[in-house]
């Protein structure tokens, strides 16, 4: 072949001619092939054995963290975590302790205690589950207009006129995370309610009932459910005012709790799982001495009476005259604890125990004890009685005017004379006056167990003025309340011994025992001899006689019956005129019936009561209707004999 070489040692390379082309680097010096698989053997096995130590290092490391987790949570987290672990699925649900009834005197209910429940509805949550379950499954649309609508028809139609249906649909869609309602519907329906909407929350709670509405209100008081308090143990009937406030631990009782499983997301209990209870101890019965038949006749006629004499407020007292229990104490205002909307807080008080007043005429009584028990005098002893007094710098006349007269010392007090009130004052003396009004307890609280009771005032016998003993003896620079009133004229109808007033009789625990209240003590005011010649001179007060020998108050008197009492009219002070006024006036009553036996004592006053109008200037024909209604209702026998008519001004 030509060009072809051949050759051999010696030989010539013939010379090639280059073809113009790429520029090709010149290639490195190939490697030895068993060098290669050297270089290529270590370099795998450099990067295997670093796997394998990272490898081994990250097992290590998360086993490491692992024990420590599980040492953290077994060791110092496993309480807590199985606590809250527990919460997830148990829930500690309170019981409510049962409030105890109020009831008078025979065991009629005034207060008592009705279950109910609570319902409430979660808008924005259950909008937002509604949300979730459409979108889980968009070939089912669930609505949720639609679900309230129904919500609200049915509650309607289950609960009647207890809710509005349109009321509901608003409250149901609410932009609110919880909402109530309704909140006393009762279990039966609600019942209904909670199977046919699972969604619904249910509370339990229970609801005050006062059947009688108003009747004894302002001793009652008024009681609702709370739920203000953080600690939900405190969540139930708890009072407002009145016994229901002041005797609430006694009436609340002791709620109880128990521990439920419920189903999971759920408030719903699985039947079954109740655990750990601790039941609920109800509160105890309060047993008053109101009589609910005389205190309904006697509120009726305060709110008329009241009406027929023009005055801002009339209140009553009837009191035994024996035991001091009060049968009966009213105020012409008061409220209707059943209808507690919109409640007036002027009307929730109790004028009789929380307003004292300045007696008047009434605390002539005071001066009448005081001069038999020193014997000063004698109910026939005559006393020539000027028209008027001076008594250090002033001076007091009669209510009528009048020369030198002559008055028995009966007729000193049926006929109210200030002036001769004052004579017989002067003889007894500010030692024994002052020694006289604290056996009275004038001054000082009753202790009836009334909330807001008023001491009324009295000044301490070393600040006494020179006026002062002008100012005492006729119910002027003092003030009472008309219990306290009251309590005067009890002491003189229980021979000389008052005994303070009291309105609870006994408790009654849930189990039936019956505890009833300490009695007070007495306090012996004047001897039994004392008392009966008081309370006979008093009896001529509600005499009529001619020649001037009629007292204060015929119209008081009750056919077939002995009365004793005693008229009192009050000037009231006028801040603005800074002395006292002569058109509004404290218009008082107290008597006793029947004054040969005793058995009732009556109270009653009048502020500001038109005095020109034919019942604004006295109480009598107040008392005469109690004292009417009280004879008959509790069958008191006539009197052996009428009373006697005396003489009180002599010619």
């Amino acid at each position: 072949m030509a060009n072809q070489y051949r050759g051999g040692p010696g030989g010539r390379r013939p010379a090639v001619r280059r073809v113009p082309g790429p520029v090709r680097q010149r290639p490195r010096p190939p490697v030895p092939h068993g060098k290669l698989r050297r270089v290529a053997k270590r370099a795998a096995g450099t990067d295997h054995r670093v796997r394998v130590v990272v490898v081994r290092f990250l097992l290590i490391a998360s086993l490491v963290a692992a024990g420590m987790k599980l040492v953290q949570v077994q060791g110092f987290e496993a309480e807590a975590l199985a606590s809250r672990a527990e919460r997830q699925r148990t829930e500690t649900i309170p019981i409510p302790a049962t409030r105890g009834s109020i009831l008078d005197r025979d065991g009629v209910r005034l207060a008592f205690t009705v279950e109910t429940r609570a319902i409430a509805y979660r808008p924005i949550a259950q909008r937002a589950e509604i949300d979730k379950a459409n979108a889980a499954d968009p070939t089912k649309p669930l609505s949720f207009d639609q679900e309230t609508a129904d919500i609200a028809r049915r509650m309607h139609e289950v609960l009647g006129d207890q809710v509005n249906e349109a009321d509901l649909l608003t409250k149901l869609r609410s932009d609110t995370k919880f909402v109530y309602l309704v909140t006393n519907a009762d279990p039966a329906g609600t019942r209904v309610l909670k199977q046919e909407f699972p969604q619904l929350n249910v509370e339990d709670r229970a609801m005050r009932e006062y059947p009688g509405g108003s009747l004894a209100a302002n001793v009652v008081g008024y009681a609702n459910w709370r739920s203000d308090d953080t600690d939900t143990d405190k969540h139930n009937l708890h009072g407002l005012v009145g016994l229901e406030a002041l005797r609430d631990n006694v009436l609340s009782g002791t709620p109880g709790s128990q521990v439920v499983e419920t189903q999971s997301g759920t408030d719903v209990v699985i039947p079954g799982t109740e655990r750990d209870q601790h039941p609920a101890v109800d509160g105890s019965d309060l047993q008053l001495t109101i009589d609910s038949d005389l205190q309904y006749y006697v509120q009726q006629k305060a709110a008329e009476y009241a009406k027929r004499s023009g005055a801002q407020s009339a209140s009553v007292v009837v009191m035994d005259a024996k035991t001091g229990e009060v049968y009966a104490l009213a105020n012409d205002k008061t409220f209707d604890p059943s209808q507690p909307g919109g409640l007036d807080p002027a009307l929730l008080a109790n004028p009789a125990v929380t307003t004292p007043y300045e007696p008047g005429s009434v605390n002539k009584i005071v001066t009448a004890m005081a001069a038999i028990e020193y014997g000063i005098t004698t109910p026939d002893a005559v006393q020539t009685v000027p028209g008027s007094i001076k008594v250090a710098d002033r001076t007091v006349g009669d209510a009528w005017s009048h020369g030198p007269i002559k008055l028995s010392t009966t007729g000193i007090f049926a006929k109210s004379s200030n002036v001769g009130t004052l004579m017989l004052a002067d003889q007894v003396g500010p030692d024994r006056y002052a020694d006289m009004l604290a056996r009275l307890g004038i001054g000082k609280r009753t202790g009836i167990g009334l909330p807001g009771e008023s001491p009324g005032s009295l000044l301490p016998q070393n600040q006494w003025s020179g006026s002062t003993f002008g100012n005492l003896p006729i119910g002027q620079g003092l003030s009472m309340t008309v219990l306290q009133m009251a309590g005067m004229y009890q002491a003189i109808a229980n021979d000389g011994v008052r005994v303070p007033p009291r309105i609870v009789s006994a408790t009654i625990a849930p189990d039936g025992t019956r505890t009833a209240e300490p009695r007070p003590e007495g306090v012996r005011v004047v001897s039994p001899e004392t008392a009966k010649t008081v309370r006979d001179m008093l009896r001529s007060v509600v005499q009529k006689a001619p020649h001037q020998n009629s007292g204060t108050a015929p119209d008081a008197a009750l056919t077939g019956y002995q009365i004793s009492g005693k008229t009192g009219t009050a000037q009231q002070y006028d801040p603005a005129l800074g002395r006292y006024s002569d058109s509004n006036y404290w218009i008082t009553f107290a008597g006793i019936l029947p004054a040969d036996n005793p058995r009732f004592v009556v109270g009653m006053v009048y502020d500001k009561p038109v005095y020109t109008s034919p019942q604004g200037h006295s109480a009598a024909l107040f008392f005469h209707d109690i004292a009417s209604y009280i004879a008959q209702r509790y069958d008191i026998p006539l009197s052996k004999e009428q009373s006697p008519v005396v003489p009180l001004q002599l010619p």
